[in-house]
């Protein structure tokens, strides 16, 4: 189907109650000629609802996390992962801290609140702050494991905050403790600064909550400030000293950092001040919803319930905004059922001033908070193909009589904007442009010339230009030749010359990143409209000191180490499907962007004679083409081969590459036991790899130092696999054991 780029750029910051019912909705319906960006700070997201049963042991942790991979995938929205360093008003751009600023049309910023700190001193490490949530139980777990070093009988945990949400982490936190040391009896504190509990609730709830908290004898402090937490001591405003081995920071709402750093206008708070339909004051484009807005002249306390509330008026007017229709106004209702977690399979539940106590209001709270969470954890993929709200399905024919260019006021604008480095080998490069590129070719006169070109298996074109100027190189690399020039090859889909000029921005900005790295300057290209984003580099490099290698240099008795897991294939299909999880993705995107530069000083530091890049003919594929050059076998370790997080459980699942089956025709070569080809390591084989790692050939006697050399620094190490033997030794050019 052929692609085109939006005509309206709407953009989610933070994916919390609000921004979620946006992605949602966009299953439902896709707003016509639009593209939906999320931008998260981590791939999952957690229901605050449900960090109080989760504590409890009443849920999986899992049951209060949403995958954001999975579920923007199944929806057809794009996810960028990374911290926003600000909001440019008059440019319309979210402002990143490690890539392009990311243009909008309709933003709606929905990041939540942080706990309140104050003028409280308090010391680096001293306490757990409740939020960020999606980090909460892991550094919750870190701050017990060195408690328990001590050995001691009781844990003093001093909760810092009295509201509902500071309350309900008291009553529950008790059985996560035990769980988690079993032999240790926790006794909770609560300070509050206020004289009453759980604000917002009715006189009668909150009796039911103090008889609750008397049975468990937990301390209240109310009415004190906490205005030191040093060491193990809570200091209070009236000089007094509470023992504390764990402090949890659960106070009142604050504004995030970045809030300050929007140059709109704020409540006396800090909150972004907005207007009843959510739009920001003085910024009709930009929305504040959830914690982090504040409704002039309607003050309301920092709930959940409203943020949820938010959603469908917002949904509805970013839809209005496309069309240039009037607004709805967001009205909140004036109470709303409040239901408190008591951690024992009981709850207190209020409503309109009346409150009960019990185990039926524990199931009504379950109900509700899984019912809520079902909407967001279906990550079945969106029915394809779907014509958008408001759009025909009848796309405009484009003459292809220029032969798909793209027009050269695009080009000059993004090299003007990008203005790319050259070095000492261009002598005719982007910098005076003519018809070709010229080098002067170091000695000893010969250079190595490599293309590739691939379908972007993302919707993010910075990271697409990345991961297509990293698997370039990587050719480069295996030759032992040092990059000296590239040239772009661009296929972008059709839109206006606005559009394309971001998107080709953005590609090469991301490509640029590794090519000035590497040394290598960009002196041309070529770019065509197409039916989706294509990129790729043809890379030109010199060879390094030793000269350039070919595939045919293993030696009989030569290690074979492996360099980076495999399985990107499978793992790209997955995320087609909807079926990458988070922490898969995470684990890919950290493998395809580990860049490989820094084995060049490593093939001669321990004199690696042989080696070539795993791409798309999978590691089996590859690994014979060194074989067949060097006339040579080779032993593998079927079970050491390093396999991607995922992959294993992917394979199972019978998901696999497009061309794996092509790539199988190489096993006529592969001498392996048959209940051993049920392996996961036995399929990923034969699984194509973009920015795949090396299969290098080490002498014996130098692998212990090149494997410990590189052990200190990645996250993935490098992985002795086989050897090489002579050829006649096997029947086969490849005996997997």
């Amino acid at each position: 189907m052929q692609q085109s780029l939006p005509n309206t750029e709407i953009v989610l910051l933070g994916v919390g109650h609000t921004n979620a019912h946006i992605v949602k909705m966009w299953r439902m319906g896709p707003i016509a000629r639009a593209r939906l960006t999320c931008i998260s700070t981590t791939s999952i997201v957690t229901y605050s609802g449900m960090l109080p049963g989760v504590l409890a042991g009443q849920y999986p942790e899992s049951q209060m996390q949403i995958d954001l991979v999975r579920l923007c995938a199944s929806v057809g929205a794009r996810l960028i992962l990374g911290n926003v360093t600000g909001i440019d008003v008059e440019k319309k751009h979210v402002l990143m801290e490690d890539r392009p600023p990311l243009p909008f049309d309709l933003l709606s910023i929905g990041i939540g609140s942080v706990p309140a700190v104050d003028d409280t001193n308090v010391a680096t490490g001293a306490v757990v702050a409740i939020k960020p949530m999606q980090t909460f139980l892991t550094r919750l777990r870190e701050r017990l494991r060195g408690v328990a070093d001590r050995g001691a009988p009781e844990l003093q945990v001093v909760v810092v905050g009295g509201g509902v949400g500071g309350v309900e982490i008291a009553c529950c936190l008790p059985r996560f403790i035990e769980r988690e040391l079993p032999r240790v009896l926790p006794r909770v504190t609560i300070v509050h600064s206020d004289m009453r509990l759980a604000k917002g609730m009715s006189d009668e709830a909150i009796g039911l909550l103090q008889a609750e908290l008397a049975r468990r004898n937990t301390v209240l402090r109310l009415g004190r400030r906490v205005v030191a937490v040093d060491g193990r001591q809570v200091i209070l405003d009236d000089g007094a000293q509470l023992n504390a081995d764990l402090v949890l920071w659960a106070t009142g709402a604050s504004p995030p950092d970045l809030i300050e750093k929007i140059p709109l206008p704020k409540d006396e708070h800090g909150f972004l001040l907005t207007s009843s339909t959510l739009q920001t004051v003085g910024c009709p484009n930009i929305f504040a919803v959830g914690d982090c807005g504040a409704i002039r002249d309607e003050p309301l306390p920092k709930a959940g319930v409203y943020a949820v509330r938010e959603g469908p008026v917002l949904w509805s007017n970013l839809l209005r905004m496309t069309r240039s229709w009037q607004l709805k106004e967001f009205r909140p209702q004036r109470d709303f059922l409040k239901i408190l977690n008591l951690g024992n399979g009981q709850a207190i539940a209020e409503y309109w001033g009346r409150a009960r106590r019990g185990r039926w209001c524990w199931w009504l709270k379950d109900w509700i908070d899984r019912r809520f969470m079902s909407m967001y954890q279906d990550y079945r993929p969106m029915p394809v193909p779907m014509v958008p709200i408001g759009q025909s399905p009848v796309q405009q024919v484009r003459c292809v009589g220029c032969g798909g260019k793209v027009s050269g006021t695009v080009l000059s604008r993004v090299l003007r904007r990008l203005r790319p480095a050259s070095n000492e080998n261009v002598v005719v490069g982007l910098t005076t442009p003519d018809d070709a590129a010229v080098l002067q070719v170091p000695d000893p006169g010969r250079v190595a010339i490599t293309v590739d070109f691939f379908a972007s298996p993302f919707d993010d074109p910075y990271l697409t230009g990345r991961i297509a100027a990293i698997n370039s190189l990587s050719d480069l690399i295996a030759m032992r030749a040092r990059p000296i020039a590239a040239l772009a090859n661009v296929t972008l889909p059709v839109g206006s010359e606005r559009r394309q000029e971001e998107e080709l921005c953005q590609l090469l900005s991301g490509g640029l990143r590794h090519l000035d790295a590497a040394g290598a300057a960009l002196v041309g290209g070529h770019t065509i409209e197409g039916p989706r984003l294509t990129a790729g580099f043809t890379a030109i490099g010199s060879p390094a000191g030793g000269g350039l290698f070919t595939k045919g240099r293993l030696r009989p008795g030569d290690r074979l180490v492996l360099t980076k897991p495999i399985g990107t294939g499978i793992l790209l299909a997955a995320q087609m499907q909807a079926a990458l999880q988070a922490g898969w993705y995470e684990a890919l995107l950290e493998a395809m962007l580990d860049d490989p530069r820094e084995l060049i000083n490593a093939i001669e530091k321990y004199d690696i004679q042989g080696l070539t890049d795993v791409t798309g003919f999978g590691l089996a594929g590859h690994l014979l083409e060194m074989l067949k050059a060097a006339e040579a076998a080779a032993v593998v370790k079927l079970q050491s081969i390093p396999l991607l997080p995922g992959v294993a459980e992917l394979i199972a699942a019978d998901i696999q590459s497009t061309l794996a089956p092509a790539n199988r025709h190489v096993e006529t070569n592969i001498m392996i036991e048959g209940e051993r080809r049920q392996l996961p390591e036995y399929a990923a084989l034969f699984d194509p790899q973009t920015c795949g790692g090396f299969v290098l050939a080490v002498p014996a006697d130098r692998v212990a130092g090149l494997l410990a050399e590189f052990a200190s620094h990645r996250r993935f190490p490098l992985v002795e696999i086989g050897q090489v033997v002579p050829a006649e030794q096997l029947p086969t050019a490849i005996q997997l054991i």
